[in-house]
């Protein structure tokens, strides 16, 4: 196998990966074997029919499209492992050449996790909870605590400060996975009213196209914000401990609850973390 790299200027990550004809054939062999063992044919047992007789009757096509989900996982493996790389998203696989007795080309995309620039978010966020606070500050006239508590920026607000402050560059891969993941979404909802993508769309005013590119951008600031706290949490050192999941778990109300969370642990520890990083950023 022989491996090809490179990164486009989004940081999409792009591998060409060559796969002799000798592979490809012996992968071939293990299909057909796998086939006879579970092939019943009219005068022999199952498992037990002569593996030419047996390949005779299957459709070639089918046969190759086997080899191919055996073979792919494997190169793909192979390749990331050779590269060094740590993909974060499921590969984009497209076969660009197929050609019996000849090198197979499979080409797969991919992405790392981009490196993201913070700025100088402290002082934007320090900068916005000043910028309220002087919007209800009268001089002489003593705030109460409940007003006080007013001039505290929202998450929201929290969150679109630290959207603008940092710099990013999102692989395209990443934002078609979100994106294709919010799409699966909106036809599960529209599916729950009882409508068609079509009917939501004509109710709404909106277009697939425009649906699409509301989505793309929603992807590029979810990924932002979620590339962001997570260099934020590396940066401070923001840990979760193993007796914060057990906090979690001991909630459950049932065993079985209780099993289920046990089965979840990194997600939510994940979900903490991200928690006690926008307490941080609150704490500013």
């Amino acid at each position: 196998m022989n491996t090809a790299m490179q990164r486009t200027s989004d940081g999409t990550i792009e591998l060409t990966i060559t796969i002799p004809w000798e592979d490809v054939q012996k992968t071939y062999e293990h299909v057909i074997d796998e086939i006879v063992q579970k092939t019943e044919l009219s005068g022999f047992r199952k498992g037990k029919a002569p593996k030419k007789l047996v390949e005779e009757k299957l459709d070639r096509g089918e046969t190759y499209e086997e080899v191919l989900k055996h073979l792919i996982p494997k190169t793909y493996g192979d390749a990331i492992k050779e590269q060094k790389l740590h993909p974060i998203v499921t590969p984009k696989i497209e076969l660009k050449e197929a050609t019996e007795k000849k090198d197979w080309v499979i080409r797969a995309l991919t992405a790392e996790k981009p490196d993201i620039t913070l700025g100088d978010y402290k002082k934007a966020l320090s900068d916005l909870k000043a910028s309220k606070a002087k919007k209800i500050w009268v001089p002489g006239i003593e705030q109460k605590k409940e007003k006080e508590e007013e001039t505290k920026p929202t998450m929201e607000e929290l969150l679109a400060t630290l959207f603008g402050a940092v710099k990013v560059s999102i692989a395209t891969i990443l934002v078609e996975h979100e994106v294709n993941r919010l799409l699966s979404e909106l036809i599960d909802q529209t599916k729950k009213l009882g409508l068609t993508v079509e009917q939501y769309l004509s109710s709404t005013g909106k277009t697939a196209q425009s649906v699409r590119h509301d989505y793309e951008e929603q992807a590029k600031h979810t990924l932002t914000l979620e590339f962001a706290l997570e260099k934020i949490a590396d940066t401070e050192g923001i840990l979760i401990s193993d007796d914060d999941i057990d906090t979690v778990i001991k909630t459950a109300k049932t065993d079985e609850e209780k099993q289920a969370l046990e089965g979840q642990r990194y997600y939510i520890a994940s979900v903490l973390r991200r928690q006690k990083t926008l307490d941080f950023l609150a704490s500013l």
